[in-house]
């Protein structure tokens, strides 16, 4: 039975530590024997258990760590200039696997993965536009989910006016669900033969953009007041402030983003029709078990997307709509109905 024990590091107030192992006897001084395989994660800023991004990321590590008998630590990141201290943390201690969570830590795993020749790299959200053997790029179609997200929108708003709280567009995948969303929305109505006005799309500024509950909450209740019932948060904790205001609210929608938050994120249930998933645990927990079996290649790893089930939302959501997103889903997935987003 998996063990994990979270503490705040001792000699440093810069991040907090964390572990998953396949016995208590297993630690960290096991690493760079070929004992068993040791796995380390490096949070982005919204903190480990944000019910979203670094936790379906953590969620992956454990899973992986527990399909090899290996095991996994992660360091929760606090300030973005830490990034490549904390991923050194697990690279001086021969750690055989890294994994980095964010775009924004891209520079800091392609310096440490030419650093550390012998180690295997996992960057969550990181395209490699030049491949590296020991660096693997996981990423994901963002477009296809936000498109979806917003299609299911277009046909569920009364008022037409549709919005998302996001966080920075300075990170490509936050724009890609964000445009992705504006134009499955669009695409709904043209089905409908209706004009709604532009999809509102307000992204936090790039400083905290992931951790910044309040904002989201408080952007969220600007859309409230002025109409729109289909939001869209999408941004880990700032995104999730999002979620939780509109929850309070009575005849809207909210959708989620990255896992199925209506089991990570239970008290937006209230209007929580469906999320924009990305499969990160699953990619994150194949690629381990790639890397344990020796065949990760460096370059890009292209995970899942979809919608979450409508759980509860089953029974409320017309029969005729959830025909329509069903049988476009497909034709979004394989790149025959057009995200309209440039990549």
């Amino acid at each position: 039975m998996f063990k994990r024990i979270t503490a705040v590091l001792a000699a440093s107030a810069l991040a907090t530590v964390g572990f998953v192992a396949p016995s208590q006897a297993a630690s960290e001084a096991d690493c760079g024997k070929g004992i068993r395989l040791c796995i380390g994660l490096v949070t982005d800023t919204g903190k480990v258990d944000d019910k979203s991004f670094n936790q379906s990321a953590w969620k992956g590590a454990q899973d992986g760590a527990q399909a090899v008998g290996g095991f996994a630590k992660y360091i929760e990141t606090i300030d973005p200039k830490d990034y490549a201290s904390n991923i050194g943390q697990f690279a001086t201690k021969s750690y055989d696997v890294i994994i980095g969570v964010g775009f924004l830590m891209a520079e800091a795993m392609t310096t440490a993965a030419k650093q550390y020749p012998k180690i295997k790299f996992i960057g969550v959200d990181q395209f490699q536009g030049a491949t590296i053997s020991n660096l693997t790029g996981l990423v994901f179609p963002e477009d296809k989910a936000g498109f979806l997200a917003g299609y299911l929108a277009g046909h569920l708003t009364k008022s037409g006016k549709t919005g998302a709280v996001l966080g920075t567009d300075v990170v490509p995948p936050v724009r890609y669900f964000g445009e992705g969303y504006r134009n499955g929305v669009a695409y709904a109505a043209i089905e409908l033969g209706k004009k709604y006005p532009a999809t509102r799309l307000i992204y936090h500024a790039p400083d905290n953009a992931f951790n910044d509950p309040a904002w989201g909450g408080s952007t969220a209740q600007q859309l409230l007041s002025q109409g729109f019932d289909v939001i869209f948060g999408a941004g880990g904790n700032t995104g999730n402030g999002a979620l939780l205001r509109i929850a309070k609210k009575k005849n809207v929608y909210c959708i989620g983003v990255d896992s199925d938050q209506w089991g990570t994120l239970p008290e937006a249930r209230p209007c929580l029709v469906t999320s924009a998933m990305k499969l990160i645990d699953k990619g994150v927990a194949t690629l381990i078990r790639q890397a344990n079996k020796g065949t990760l290649a460096g370059g890009n790893y292209f995970g899942a997307v979809g919608l979450a089930p409508y759980h509860d939302f089953s029974r409320k959501i017309p029969a005729s709509v959830q025909s329509k997103v069903k049988a476009i889903t497909p034709k979004v997935l394989n790149g025959t109905v057009k995200t309209g987003v440039k990549l």
